[in-house]
């Protein structure tokens, strides 16, 4: 049961959580967009990108934090690495708490249909879960969809480079050893087209506090034959991690952020 409070609809009191994400003594401000990067490569070549330093671990120090300077609510924070809903819904209350407005995600994903290879890029519009975090976030009626606006810009980010992408569902489980035949065709008949292991519970979580989610996964694996097939190694798929990355790192630097990352992104392409 919901009440409204500022205007905006929460849960009644006991419903809060006894232990409340916050900002404390040590902790960094964080501007209104921060990046989540799931993947420990991608992370560091991002934060080498845009000249960001490492700040000390926020708390419970679940995760890696970065921020390109000056500081404070100018600059671009990058996050991560994360792996796992729980890890990253703990990574993204914090965050929220810090300050952030926009939250945007890089990470990679498995293709549960067969026009999806090794490579293709994804930009999620909402999640199926198969998680356990998820459920713990009452959102009443609304459903679990990536915000439209963002995903438009990236939309648009991407059409400018040429880049093919598709927009889809995702199925996110927290077990991936468990990723069943039954389950692929399951969640494929169910809309979904790739299968990763945070969307949910991060466009859950974003929803429940009220900040805007959007994001891009490259297919790292296949699973659409009912067999896996790995593509860690596959040289296509950093070039298109890479990619997204430049991509999401552009389409904030378009909203105003003033990144010193400009130059470097248009070198390496």
């Amino acid at each position: 049961m919901y009440v409204k409070k500022n205007g905006v609809n929460g849960p009644l009191e006991q419903d809060v959580g006894l232990i409340r994400p916050m900002k404390q003594g040590s902790d960094p401000s964080v501007g209104p967009d921060a990046l989540f990067v799931m993947i420990p490569s991608e992370l560091t070549h991002l934060a080498k990108l845009c000249h960001a330093k490492k700040r000390s671990k926020p708390g419970p120090g679940f995760f890696d934090l970065y921020q390109t300077p000056p500081g404070g609510r100018t600059s671009l924070t990058l996050a991560g690495p994360f792996l796992g809903a729980p890890q990253a819904v703990v990574g993204l209350e914090k965050i929220i708490a810090l300050g952030a407005e926009r939250i945007w995600i890089l990470g990679w994903c498995g293709s549960i249909t067969p026009d999806l290879r090794v490579g293709d890029l994804v930009i999620p519009t909402m999640a199926l879960s198969d998680e356990g975090t998820s459920r713990h976030y009452p959102v009443g009626r609304r459903r679990s969809r990536t915000d439209n606006e963002l995903n438009r810009m990236l939309m648009n980010a991407l059409a400018r480079e040429g880049q093919p992408y598709q927009r889809g569902t995702l199925w996110t489980t927290d077990a991936p050893y468990r990723e069943t035949p039954r389950k692929v065709l399951g969640f494929r008949r169910r809309g979904a087209i790739a299968v990763d292991m945070e969307m949910s519970a991060l466009i859950r979580v974003a929803l429940y506090r009220g900040v805007r989610l959007a994001g891009i996964l490259a297919v790292s694996d296949e699973l659409f034959t009912l067999k896996w097939r790995a593509g860690f190694s596959d040289p296509r798929l950093k070039r298109s991690s890479r990619l997204a990355g430049r991509t999401l790192l552009e389409t904030i630097r378009s909203r105003g952020a003033p990144l010193p990352c400009d130059t470097e992104t248009r070198r390496e392409r």
